[in-house]
């Protein structure tokens, strides 16, 4: 698979081999998630609307909204809120501005609670446009900001004053009544007249007036991320970690899985390949204790990236395999002589496989069968048998393994006469017809005359 393109039947294969590990993961990763969220107080977002009258541009649209959440507005929110231990600084990480459209802005604050979140929101929104009319008016103090009204309140006065003198002069048609009346008008006229070309030059008269849309709603539901929302994110984050890494366990993994690589790392000649009905129990490594257990438990005591067994034939059919390889193993030997078996240790599949070779041999030379560590590997010495036939599984055992249990058959003097690959199938209902009678000759025999021993 290190070579293959990972393709749907593969995260399907990981799914429905894997689905018990893939499942405990994911009850992992929802329990950290709830876990997160524990550390977390929940959060609750109210928003503010603030209308701007009159034509805005987009650049000045978002000028206001950095005024919304500059800290002289949030400073002043907070001094009005009075929280304990609750500072400006703070506030500033919870309150946000956007533009949106008819030159409206909302203001959303976020707290701890729907009651401070509403009142966060409400207390910012009348900051911001306090805030702004002293801008506009030229000055972001408080007590100045209010010069413009007062200077007309005072000219109000005056053209009062005026009008009293006005009605107190000599309502007769002397030439100093009348030019003190022509004098007063005049007065009035050039007030009023300076108090218009005031209003024109001041730059907030055609974009004054912002307002507060209502106090904000209280929200009846958590900012994101909510609960739930960490507990869901935990779970998938676990479940496609998991598959992601079977995905990569499987790109540099280094089991050699065809047959020519199988007969190159063990420098032998392959005699074919025999199949193994796929029981269940075969596919299990054998091992007892609280981690093979657990192993079982998880559903990772077997391979995942081993391909779905094919339907095969019958058990004649199968058997006809064996002879063949017998037949061939029968060829390349010279002369008679007596064979080890050997089987990788925890390989099930090859292990059947052989004990399946020794029963169809029955007395010919194959004399016992050995189970050799791929991690110190160790066969017997030279003895009665005078050479090995290696029995493997397709996709179990790296280059480096199989070469070493070569070398242990030759230290062993034990020459590497052939090579068997096993493989699993989906078995069908045996034929009686296809059984050999008793009396038939047996696949292994070689020439001469030798005793076969017990596996």
């Amino acid at each position: 698979m290190s070579n293959d393109t990972i393709r749907l039947i593969t995260i399907g294969r990981i799914l429905r081999r894997r689905w018990r590990l893939l499942a405990i993961l994911a009850v992992v990763g929802a329990l950290v998630g709830y876990g997160t969220s524990a550390l977390f107080p929940p959060r609750y977002t109210a928003s503010a609307s603030v209308l701007l009258p009159g034509q805005w541009e987009e650049r000045e649209l978002l000028t206001q909204v950095d005024i919304a959440t500059s800290s002289s507005v949030v400073d002043r929110a907070a001094a009005k809120l009075g929280w304990r231990g609750v500072s400006g600084g703070e506030l500033r990480d919870r309150v946000s501005a956007k533009a949106a459209d008819g030159n409206i802005i909302t203001i959303s604050g976020t707290a701890d609670t729907p009651e401070r979140a509403q009142q966060l929101s409400d207390r910012v929104a009348q900051q911001f446009v306090s805030f702004a009319a002293q801008i506009a008016g030229g000055t972001t103090d408080p007590d100045a900001a209010t010069g413009t009204e007062a200077l007309r309140q005072k000219v109000a006065e005056t053209n009062r004053r005026i009008t009293d003198l006005a009605n107190a002069a000599d309502p007769g048609q002397t030439v100093e009544s009348v030019q003190a009346r022509t004098a007063l008008e005049q007065l009035r006229t050039s007030l009023e007249e300076a108090m218009t070309k005031l209003d024109q030059a001041d730059p907030a008269t055609g974009k004054a007036g912002m307002v507060v849309m209502g106090p904000a709603a209280r929200p009846t539901e958590e900012a994101p991320p909510t609960r739930m929302q960490l507990i869901v994110a935990g779970a998938l984050l676990f479940f496609l970690l998991a598959v992601i890494g079977h995905l990569a366990a499987a790109r540099v993994n280094r089991r050699l899985r065809t047959e020519p690589e199988i007969a190159a790392a063990l420098g032998s000649a392959l005699l074919g390949t025999v199949d193994v009905p796929g029981e269940r129990p075969a596919l299990r490594p054998a091992g007892r204790g609280p981690r093979a257990r657990l192993r079982r438990l998880l559903g990772v005591d077997t391979r995942w990236d081993i391909p779905t067994p094919q339907r095969s034939g019958d058990e004649a059919g199968r058997r006809i395999r064996y002879r063949r390889v017998c037949a061939r193993l029968r060829d390349r030997l010279p002369a008679p002589r007596r064979l080890l078996v050997v089987v990788p240790d925890g390989d099930e599949i090859a292990r059947r496989a052989a004990v399946q070779l020794v029963a169809e041999a029955k007395s010919d030379p194959l004399s016992r069968l050995v189970e050799v560590s791929v991690d110190r590997p160790m066969v017997p010495d030279r003895d009665t048998e005078s050479g090995a036939l290696v029995v493997v599984s397709a996709g179990s055992w790296t280059a480096e393994e199989l070469t070493g249990i070569a070398e242990a058959c030759a230290d062993g003097r034990h020459e590497v006469v052939g090579i068997v690959v096993a493989g699993t199938v989906r078995a069908r209902p045996t034929r009686s017809a296809g059984h050999p009678p008793d009396d038939a000759t047996p696949a292994l025999a070689v020439r001469g005359h030798a005793t076969g021993g017990s596996v």
